[in-house]
C-alpha cells in the first residue's frame, strides 16, 4: 500500500483536495495516495477536484451529478482513470465515456503495453516522450517512428485543444486532463502529482 500523502499546501494553507467517484473507481486509495477527502459535499470549497472512473463499471449517475454541480464554481478538475489492469476495458472507452457524460476531456499521455496487454508505460502527446514505469524509478526515454505514428493523431487533436485553452486552462477550470493511473506500479502517479503542483504555483 502507498504512504499517504500529505495534502499540498498553497499559500500557506492546506490544499483542499476533494475525490469523487464510485467505489469501483477506488476513490478512497486514490485519496489516500493524494492527500484529499472522499464523499465530500460538491458545494463545499475546494482546490482541486479529482474524478475517478473506472471503465469496466462506467460512471454513477450520483457522480456525473456531483460533477455537474461544480460546473459553475469554476474548480480545476482531473479525471483520473483506474482499473486498467483488467484489461477489460481500456483508458480510450474511459475517455469517450467521460465525454459524454461529463465535459470534453483532454489526454495529455496515452497507455502503451508490454507483451501481456498490460499498461506498462505512458507516452506524452507533448513532447512524444515515453515514461516506462517498469523501472524504479521511471525512466523517460524518447519514443520510435513507429509509436510516433500510432499516436500522431491524438497529437493533433490535444494539441489543438490546448492552443484553444491555453497552459492556464486546467488551473482555470475550463480544461479536463484525463490521466490513467494504475497505483501499484506508480503509472500516472507522477503525472497527477505535478497537475496537483500547478494549483499551489
Amino acid at each position: 500500500m502507498p504512504t499517504p500523502s500529505s495534502p499540498s499546501k498553497t499559500d500557506g494553507k492546506e490544499l483542499r483536495i476533494h475525490i469523487f467517484g464510485h467505489p469501483s473507481a477506488f476513490p478512497e486509495e486514490i485519496a489516500h495516495e493524494f492527500g484529499g477527502l472522499i464523499n465530500q459535499d460538491p458545494a463545499a470549497e475546494c482546490d482541486l477536484a479529482i474524478f475517478t472512473i473506472n471503465p469496466t463499471h462506467g460512471i454513477d449517475p450520483q457522480t456525473i451529478a456531483q460533477w455537474d454541480e461544480l460546473n459553475d464554481s469554476m474548480v480545476p478538475r482531473l479525471i483520473v482513470v483506474t482499473g486498467l489492469e483488467d484489461q477489460i476495458a481500456d483508458f480510450d472507452d474511459a475517455v469517450l465515456l467521460a465525454n459524454r457524460v461529463f465535459d470534453q476531456t483532454v489526454t495529455p499521455y496515452l497507455v502503451l503495453h508490454d507483451d501481456s496487454g498490460l499498461p506498462c508505460a505512458l507516452i506524452s502527446l507533448e513532447d512524444l516522450q515515453i515514461t516506462d514505469y517498469t523501472s524504479t524509478p521511471p525512466t523517460i526515454v524518447p519514443s520510435d517512428p513507429e509509436h510516433q505514428q500510432l499516436v500522431s493523431e491524438f497529437r493533433n487533436e490535444y494539441l489543438a485543444q490546448m492552443e484553444l485553452m491555453g497552459e492556464d486552462g486546467f488551473a482555470a477550470g475550463l480544461l479536463f486532463p484525463a490521466i490513467p493511473v494504475w497505483l501499484d506500479r506508480q503509472i500516472g502517479v507522477d503525472i497527477v502529482r505535478n497537475y496537483i503542483n500547478r494549483i499551489e504555483s
